[in-house]
Formats: C-alpha cells, structure tokens, sequence
C-alpha cells in the first residue's frame, strides 16, 4: 500500500519514504512510528497503543517517545511547534491529521518513467546557512545577456563564499539546472541547502531590469524580493551594482531567519552553533548585560567546538568591553582573554574578515598601534568587501587615528550594505564622532540623533550630541541630551573619561565641546 499525503509516498510495501522523487532516510522504528499512525489516522492513539505497537510493550521514557516523534515530524517536513500532520493532544494521545490519499502497486514489473534517473537521497542540511544561486533566466532571448546573467550569478556566489558563515553551493552544481524547470523544494533537498536564490535578466528599450528572489527551500516561502534596473553603457558596472545589492539584501535576511529558527528550538536541544545564533541578538544590543550572556552561550558553543572562530570573536569582544568600561573586577586578565579569544579566532582562519576588523579596532584603540590597526581593517575589507561589520570596524579605527573623512567613507559603506542591520546604531555613532572632530557640527548631531533612534541606551551617542551642540550654541537642546547622558552615566567626569580615552587623549574639539555643555569635569 502507498499512502499519499502533501509531496510524500509512504510505501508499506518497500518500506520507503519518498518526497517528490527522493528517498527520505529514516530509521525501521520511525517508519514503524508513521505506519501506526498513518493506518490509525481516523482516531487518536495513546501513549500506550504505541509503546504496544512499536517498542511490543517494554517500559519506554517519555523522553523516549517524544524524541522518536519529533524524529518522526521532522522526516516528513513537521515539527513540534506546527503539527501540521502529526498532532500531540494533551493527556489524550496522537493523531494523524494530514490528508490522506491510498494507492495501491500494480501487479507485475514496474516501468520506470526515466530508467536512466534513479531518485536522489535527500542531502541533510549543514550546520550553518546554506544557500545555492540558481542560473538567472534569460527573457530577453539575446545571447549577450546570457553571458551577462551567468557572470553575475557567478559574482553573487563568489560574494556570498566570502562569508565564513555561509556554506555556498559551487557554480557547476547550480548550473545544472540552467535551463530547466526546477522545483524550488527539490532543489534544496538535491544540493542540501535550506536557501535558494533565483532571478530572471530582462532587456528593453537600452536598459537592462534584473529581478531575484529568495526562497526557504524547506517550505517554499519567499524571504525577500527586489529588482534592479540599470543601462547597458555600462554592463560591468550594472553587475557589480546588482551583486552588491543582492549580497547586502540577503545576508541580514538570512541571519534573521536562522535567528527566528533556533528561538523556536527546544532550548536544552542546543549545538555548537544553536548557541552563537542564541548569542547573537544579545550581542547586537551592545548592553554590558546583553553582551555578558553573549559570552556567556559563546563559551558553551566553544565547549562543544573549542575552534568555533565566531564564537570566540563574540566572546572575546565582551571581555575586551567588559575591561574598557570598568565592569571587570581584575580588567587585565579580562582584557588578556580577550585578546586570547581574538588571537584563537585569527589562529583558527588568518582571513577572517570579522576576527582581522576587530583585531585592527582594538589594536588602534588599546595600543595605539596605528599602522597594524589600519593593515588589519584594510585587509578585512578586500577579503569581503560586502561585510558591513567590517566596515564598521573601519570607520572606528580610522576614527581613533583621527581621520575623519576616512572614517565617514567606511560608516556610510556598512550602512549602505546592511541598512535594517541591529548594529547600525554603531555607524552612526561613529559617523557622528568623526563630523564632530571635523568641525562638522549640523552632521554629527543628525548623526548622533539617528544613532539614538537606533539604541536610545547607550551613552556615547548622547555624549557626541551634547558636545556638537554645545558647539552650535543650542543651549536649550545641550540641557536635555546632558540630562539623558547622565540618566545613564550618572557618575560620568570629563576627566576620567579622557583619561580612560584610548589612543592617547581624544580630539580636543570634542572635549572641549563636553566642557561646553557643563558636564561635570
């Protein structure tokens, strides 16, 4: 008997699970799980009636059960949240609730459609984002823009390579399905990749319209779409343009979605990597408290991989942040672990752009290592130009070497590539420090102001606000942003801080700006 349900084959007959095409791995006594339930799926079943049926009666945990169900839901694309097919009913038991069709095999020899093709296994999926770039379809019917669509499928999945947290399918792999009517769930299920990225090449009139979508393999549902238009005077150009805008869109979608992904995981079900997912909307609040529990589920995930490189970056930032601000009870050795986390990471990949900008920040801002900081940031950014964080951190080093302009160029650059990123409240702080000591006053508080907006928290922005506008003379307006920095420094001194001020004293148009706002010296 084959039992039909959604895009699943349950055969009894050959003991086989297929989706679509694939066979889908499960264990005998999972698939002993799905039978019972299937051919049952008119009433709800008990705990017992299964522990009778599957395990013949012996004393099995709950733990046990529950486990081999979720097992269960998992093979045929459900889950414990949805239970969209398998429903638990509290104290009751389990049903089967999705719509089933029966088919019974033909008598004699099968025939297969395509003798040649036998069905692909599913590929599991990796333990990080996975994504593959499909060719681009052609609807202009030009051969030119077929080459112009394959390079830029080819710059995309070279741009998303660079990011060490990706697993990026290779080119031939995608392109074999160039020109072919491709089923978006299949295609994730052949290459093992939970994410897909397809688009279409359009030209008319001297213009060239590229439209591309982002799409959850797993489910079908589209995460993001955009499309872009552009002349044909300057293809090159175009491309590069289209890649950049597709790279900065999806990334900061991609991780949302991994983040929303694991919040709805059992919380004592946790991997290396669930952790750094977990740690990270604590790390983007840049709070001490939020960047302690950062740390704090860093150091787990680096128990279970002890060369897990992101997680000893985020980690390794808290201890370096921890001792700046003064919350360390011993800020050398919190400072020395650090910078052994940041080492660890580098010792682990020499290219990683977030361990090398961070590194560069840090040797600017603690040591005054002005060249190494800079060789650092710069390097970090040709490795992957489409990594806002890095630019960030470029901005703050160069800002810390007191060149403004410089500094500006890299903030704008990580807010153009990440512009709903949760760490732009940094961007515009900095790009509000660097006007500052430009003399720019009007742009630091614009600056200063939306970096409030983004994370009203933080004291730094309120700083670069009272002082800028102690400089315009906005008197009434210096009153209140001092009120609001004091609100959340109270004890704040001008002299202690420009003695904890890194490297050497800060500018002085910006001290003198704070003496300007009466802030206490």
């Amino acid at each position: 008997m084959r039992y039909l349900f959604e895009e699943y084959a349950f055969d009894t007959d050959r003991r086989e699970l297929q989706r679509g095409a694939n066979v889908v791995s499960v264990t005998p006594q999972v698939f002993d799980l799905l039978d019972y339930l299937i051919r049952n799926r008119e009433r709800v079943v008990s705990k017992d009636d299964l522990i009778n049926a599957i395990w013949n009666g012996r004393v099995v945990s709950d733990a046990a059960l529950t486990t081999r169900l979720n097992v269960a839901r998992s093979a045929i694309g459900d889950c414990g949240e949805e239970q969209r097919l398998i429903k638990t009913l509290p104290r009751k038991g389990f049903r089967f609730v999705g719509t089933v069709r029966e088919a019974r095999r033909p008598a004699g020899p099968e025939v297969a459609e395509h003798p040649e093709e036998s069905p692909k296994p599913a590929l599991a999926l990796p333990d990080k984002p996975s994504i593959a770039v499909l060719p681009f379809e052609n609807m202009s019917g030009d051969v030119e823009q077929e080459y112009f669509a394959d390079g830029m499928v080819d710059d995309i999945t070279t741009a998303l390579s660079r990011f060490k947290t990706l697993f990026v399918i290779a080119r031939n792999s995608s392109f074999s399905y160039k020109g072919k009517a491709v089923d978006i769930k299949q295609v994730g299920r052949e290459l093992g990749v939970r994410y897909v990225l397809e688009g279409s090449v359009r030209k008319a009139a001297g213009k060239v319209r590229i439209s591309g979508q982002l799409i959850d393999a797993t489910n079908g549902a589209h995460l993001w779409a955009d499309r872009f238009e552009g002349n044909l005077s300057d293809i090159f150009a175009l491309q590069d343009m289209v890649t950049e805008s597709v790279v900065s869109a999806i990334w900061p979608q991609l991780l949302r979605t991994e983040i929303d992904l694991v919040s709805r995981r059992r919380p004592n079900d946790l991997s290396a990597y669930d952790l750094v997912m977990r740690a990270t909307p604590h790390f983007n609040s840049m709070t001490l408290d939020g960047l302690a529990e950062a740390a704090r589920l860093c150091h787990a995930a680096l128990k279970i991989d002890p060369r897990y490189g992101l997680a000893a970056i985020l980690a390794g930032y808290f201890h370096i942040v921890n001792a700046i601000r003064s919350r360390a009870i011993d800020p050398k050795s919190e400072m020395a672990e650090g910078m052994r986390l940041l080492q660890l990471a580098l010792s682990i990949d020499e290219n990683d752009s977030n361990a090398l900008s961070l590194m560069g920040r840090v040797s600017v801002f603690l040591y005054g290592d002005f060249d190494a900081g800079i060789e650092m940031v710069d390097r970090a950014v040709a490795l992957n130009p489409n990594l806002a964080f890095s630019w960030d951190q470029r901005g703050w080093t160069y800002y810390f070497a007191c060149r403004g302009e410089e500094a500006i160029r890299s903030f704008e650059r990580a807010i153009r590539l990440s512009p709903v990123d949760p760490l732009i409240f940094s961007s515009f702080t900095g790009m509000g420090l660097a006007f500052l000591i430009l003399g720019r006053f009007d742009e630091a508080v614009a600056a200063a102001k939306k970096a409030i907006h983004k994370n009203p928290q933080l004291p730094t922005p309120y700083r670069c606000l009272a002082a800028a506008l102690a400089h315009l003379g906005r008197e009434g307006e210096v009153r209140d942003a001092v009120a609001r920095l004091l609100d959340r420094r109270p004890n704040f001194r001008i002299s202690e801080w420009a003695a904890g001020h890194r490297p050497g004293r800060p500018h002085q148009l910006y001290v003198d700006g704070l003496v300007k706002a009466g802030l206490p010296e």
